[in-house]
């Protein structure tokens, strides 16, 4: 299902030098139109489908077209991100409106602290083969060598 955007909803992110869109793609496909002040999805065969630009839109102007095994004919498919949870909102050709809210946090936000109780980063460490904590997190006294 790749994501198009709604041009009558886009507003170029009020013209920035990056919409929201293109800082997010992962695959580099959203592109802003300086002239109309619109982005858009300059190749939708090479999304990935990961609609991450749809989540992030924050005027909800980028929409997904569904598979037909997913989202029956002529039915669309939005999502709302809010801090904690993203709202699918599916609307069927009929008028019928289904929610489905789906959590994306499991602890406030702001509250993880990856690098606590770790060691702080040393210049040599830059020439050192192995990975950050390895081989503690691994809970190895040594990695095996060739």
């Amino acid at each position: 299902m790749p994501s198009f955007v709604n041009p009558e909803k886009c507003d170029g992110c009020k013209a920035l030098d990056k919409t929201a869109c293109q800082y997010i793609c992962p695959n580099d496909l959203m592109v802003l139109d300086k002239e109309i002040e619109k982005a858009y999805n300059q190749e939708p065969d090479m999304c990935w489908e990961c609609y991450s630009c749809v989540k992030i839109c924050p005027q909800q102007a980028i929409e997904v077209s569904g598979y037909k095994d997913f989202v029956p004919l002529g039915a669309s498919v939005i999502p709302m991100r809010g801090t904690d949870a993203i709202m699918w909102t599916v609307k069927f050709r009929n008028g019928m409106v289904k929610r489905f809210k789906f959590p994306i946090r499991t602890t406030p936000e702001g509250s993880i602290r990856v690098f606590e109780g770790k060691p702080d980063a040393k210049a040599e460490d830059i020439t050192n083969e192995l990975l950050f904590g390895e081989p503690d997190i691994l809970e190895v006294e040594q990695l095996p060598t060739l």
